[in-house]
């Protein structure tokens, strides 16, 4: 009975410890003793010494069923079923390749052991401890680019499409931070072939980036991209399109060219824009191959394009091309600004910009046509785009110097546009804020008075920027007249108290300007001195030295002020310590010697102690002022003048000081019996009239020069682009056309020219037809008709063509009463008659329409036909029609009347000419139909 109780308690003992047994505890702690030993005795650890770690099958299985224990990779299994280390996890290996193991944390305490081991002793004789391979580390290599390689491996066989899209974005952030990813060429080669346009974009982004520096590797791509350019999917054909001409290889040129002339006729819009910008890739790759495309007269073309984007990068591709050559851009004429100006409503905000900075180089027919482009344009000064604005002001300035009384014309234009631009500098950003500003300050300098009523917004703000607030500072100034010249000297006098030094100053320097210019009416000039009085006596060493500064220029413009700026010199000689403002102080003294009793006794101070003068302004200042008090008052003077001669011709640290003292002493010596002589060189009181400014202040020829760069960087730097551009890289800004179809008076041809053809305008000038009816033995128009003063762009300006007496059409056009056609043919004639010999030309209306039947039933009395009409948000479409009964032309004309000036309604028309007569007689007749045209909506 005993026996068998003990033996039950055997039993139940080594089920607790069989329960209790975690094997991977166990190994750690064997492991740690034999590190242990190891420190103490020369022995490696083998196979014979972990043999020791041994645990029976027996209690594995029952610790890992009840616990759940999973063994790491370094315990390996014997072939007797023990298990014991495996020799690749020796501390070594884990401290040579810790970044790329992954132990628990009772072998990270081995390794911290093992950094210091005892004495190693002879390797074993049976080669057990010989080292292991590195098999095991160069199999698995780690880092950034192998990570991505492997994941770009089984690309294409993962399934989640955002799983692909971050792959993908991971190899591009690595490129943007810098690191070199191009080993992953080929696999990103392979993840081309996909469907979605988000890892098509960046793939192509990454083909461009290395294309520049791994060429050889840029040309495995070749084959795709051309293939992608001819893809069903627009996107992808631009996409491929554009990363193809992004490569900038020379040897890409031959692969370029075709895709690139098939995109420029490609049915959608974004793959035609994507084409002229890469047109102009091309031009910068290679300049013969874009001359043997002939791809400026393709870009002339496409400035008719209906998709106004595209007109766009048309004319940023021309003027970047041609901006060597002789127009200093692309070439312009009547023609192409008014069907640009016609469209204007179509363009984005930044297509608008390019538009508008054409005009400037463009010259109005007359006075009357530079008006209408004005009304055309004026809407865009509502649109919130500031670039759009500043480009729609600098139109009106250029066109305003072409009008018969430039001065009268330009502070109307300024007066327009002063409303936009103040919103956009209450609402801006610091940097966009600060450059509206120094536009403001030249529109101020060029029409005086126009933002007067307008100063409180350049009132400085707490929150602004340094720089906004230096330069309303300096604007405030040029905004004072007598009705607001004490709130802005108020206001100016508040900021001179600013802890900003440089703000205090230029706040003082504002005050000084007010009172000389004497724009703040009466007695605002003397109470402006007062003040800058009072600052001498402020403890402030920069205030006081600039209003010490201030004073000097405010008793040149104002001697009259002696009496009450003399009294505080001589105290306020004493504690201006900085140079210039001691300089002011002892040249006032000079100046006002005979009002201040005690100015010798003053600058005889400084004399005594003039070694101690380091500054040669001081000096200069006290011999001049020496001199003039000499002649107000020679007894007191005399003998400190010649201490001051002498120390000033032998003083060497300032050669104008010597000579100037030499000059003085010279004088003296050789006019001693009529000292009359020295003293009309010596004394400076000569009165400055009002209306002149200081020579330093007076900068009329460069305020000019930079209006004539208007929006550029010379507004902003303040000096003409010449100065800070090399000459190679300067445009050349040349107006045109010269010659206009029209007489100046306004008289002439009723019709624009059509565009003309793309090869004449890159060949020579740009120049426009008049449509002059030659002698040809057609029936020419009533005379009455060539007195009419044709309104060019539809704004009403000019006089409407006087109605026939009659309903009957004009002499030589009889149009068919019934006359019909169907749509095919209407579509099909259009088409087959080129663009540029279509008349485009403009209708006033007498006022906007309420419904397209209006329109259809007044050309319908003069028989002209309406094969369709259709009203849309912003303007009225109609496709008209008529026939010559004589000749038999047909007359196929597509029209708009815009919405966006319903008082000024205007029918902008373009008029093609089928069969009939010769060309010229076709033109008469076209004439002719407008004068119809004009008698019916007029």
């Amino acid at each position: 009975m005993r026996l068998y109780k003990n033996r039950i308690r055997r039993k139940l003992r080594l089920r607790e410890q069989a329960s209790s047994f975690n094997p991977l505890t166990d190994l750690v702690n064997r492991s740690e003793s034999l590190l242990e030993q190891s420190a103490t005795t020369p022995t490696t650890l083998t196979a014979s010494t972990a043999a020791t770690t041994r645990v029976s099958d027996e209690q594995h299985k029952t610790s890992t069923r009840r616990n759940g224990t999973q063994l790491p990779q370094s315990v390996s299994r014997t072939t007797s079923g023990d298990y014991q280390l495996a020799e690749d996890f020796s501390p070594d290996k884990k401290q040579n390749n810790n970044n790329n193991t992954k132990v628990f944390d009772g072998y990270s305490n081995m390794a911290s052991q093992a950094n210091h081991p005892g004495p190693a002793g002879p390797p074993a004789a049976n080669g057990a401890g010989a080292p292991v391979p590195d098999s095991y580390f160069t199999e698995t290599k780690k880092g950034e680019v192998n990570e991505l390689r492997n994941l770009l491996r089984n690309f294409t066989t993962e399934k989640n499409p955002q799983r692909k899209r971050d792959i993908i974005k991971k190899v591009i952030a690595y490129m943007t931070l810098g690191i070199d990813v191009s080993r992953l060429f080929t696999e990103m080669m392979l993840a081309i072939e996909t469907r979605d346009l988000v890892i098509k974009k960046m793939v192509y982004l990454f083909l461009c980036n290395y294309a520049t520096s791994h060429p050889d590797l840029a040309q495995m791509c070749t084959n795709t991209l051309v293939k992608d350019c001819g893809n069903d999917d627009p996107m992808v054909r631009g996409l491929a399109l554009r990363a193809l001409c992004s490569l900038r290889l020379p040897q890409m040129v031959e692969y370029i060219s075709e895709p690139l002339r098939r995109s420029l006729t490609d049915g959608h819009a974004y793959v035609r824009k994507t084409g002229v910008m890469g047109v102009l890739k091309l031009y910068d790759l290679d300049k013969e191959a874009f001359e043997r495309g002939n791809f400026v007269d393709v870009l002339y073309d496409m400035l008719r394009d209906a998709d106004a984007s595209v007109v766009s990068n048309c004319i940023i591709v021309l003027n970047e091309i041609m901006v060597s050559g002789p127009n200093g851009g692309m070439a312009i004429n009547r023609a192409i600004m008014l069907h640009l100006l016609n469209r204007i409503h179509e363009f984005s905000e930044f297509g608008v910009v390019q538009v508008l900075e054409l005009i400037p180089r463009y010259i109005p027919a007359n006075e009357e046509e530079g008006f209408q482009i004005m009304n055309l344009l004026d809407p865009v000064l509502r649109t919130s785009n500031s670039g759009a604005v500043m480009a729609t002001i600098r139109a009106f300035l250029a066109l305003a110097d072409n009008g018969n009384d430039v001065e009268a014309m330009q502070r109307q234009v300024v007066g327009r546009i002063k409303a936009p631009l103040i919103t956009l500098v209450a609402s801006g950003s610091p940097e966009l804020v600060y450059c509206l500003l120094k536009h403001v300050e030249s529109l101020i300098d060029l029409c005086p008075a126009i933002f007067d009523d307008e100063y409180r917004q350049f009132y400085v703000r707490y929150h602004e920027p340094t720089n906004i607030k230096y330069l309303k500072i300096n604007i405030l100034p040029k905004l004072t007249n007598p009705d607001n010249a004490p709130d802005i000297v108020a206001e100016l006098a508040e900021n001179v108290a600013d802890v900003d030094v440089t703000m205090s100053r230029l706040a003082v320097r504002s005050m000084t300007r007010i009172a000389c210019r004497d724009v703040g009416g009466p007695g605002c000039a003397e109470s402006i001195a007062r003040r800058l009085v009072e600052m001498l006596d402020l403890n402030v060493t920069h205030i006081c030295s600039e209003a010490a500064t201030a004073l000097t220029a405010v008793i040149r413009k104002h001697p009259s002020l002696k009496s009450f700026i003399a009294p505080p010199l001589p105290r306020a000689l004493r504690y201006v310590t900085e140079p210039s403002g001691k300089a002011s102080i002892v040249y006032l003294l000079g100046e006002c010697g005979d009002v201040v009793r005690e100015a010798p006794y003053a600058l005889e101070k400084l004399i005594d102690s003039y070694d101690e003068i380091a500054d040669p302004n001081v000096k200069i200042a006290l011999l001049t002022s020496t001199m003039k008090l000499f002649f107000l008052r020679p007894p007191e003077v005399q003998r400190m003048l010649g201490r001051l001669l002498g120390k000033a011709t032998e003083d060497v640290s300032s050669q104008d000081l010597h000579d100037r003292a030499l000059m003085y002493y010279r004088l003296l010596r050789s006019s001693s019996g009529n000292p009359k002589v020295v003293e009309s060189v010596v004394q400076t009181n000569v009165v400055i009239p009002e209306t002149i400014n200081f020579s330093e202040e007076d900068d009329g020829e460069l305020r000019a020069a930079l209006m004539e760069e208007f929006n550029t960087l010379s507004i902003m730097y303040g000096k003409p682009s010449e100065t800070f551009i090399r000459e190679e890289f300067q445009v050349k800004y040349v107006k045109m056309p010269e010659d206009h179809p029209l007489e100046p008076s306004g008289a002439g041809a009723g019709a624009a020219a059509p565009i003309p053809p793309a090869n004449d305008i890159y060949a020579e000038e740009p120049r426009t037809v008049a449509v002059v009816p030659e002698d040809s033995g057609a029936v020419a128009p009533p005379p009455a008709a060539s007195d009419h003063v044709v309104d060019l762009l539809g704004f009403g300006d000019s006089a409407p063509a006087p109605a026939p007496a009659t309903p009957a059409s004009p002499v030589g056009l009889s149009l068919v009463p019934a006359f019909s056609m169907s749509g095919e043919d209407y579509e099909s004639k259009w088409g087959a008659i080129a663009e540029p010999d279509a008349m485009v030309t403009t209708v006033p209306m007498s006022c906007l329409p309420a419904s397209t039947d209006n329109v259809e039933a007044s050309l319908m009395d003069k028989h002209i036909m309406t094969m369709a009409s259709g009203e849309l948000d912003t303007e009225f479409k109609f496709f008209l029609y008529a026939q010559d009964s004589v000749s038999g032309t047909v007359f196929l004309i597509q029209s708009n009347i815009s919405k966006a000036s319903p008082e000024e309604p205007l029918m902008i028309l373009t008029i093609k000419a089928s069969g009939g007569e010769n060309p010229s007689a076709s033109k008469q007749k076209v004439e002719m139909l407008m004068e119809v045209l004009n008698a019916a909506l007029g």
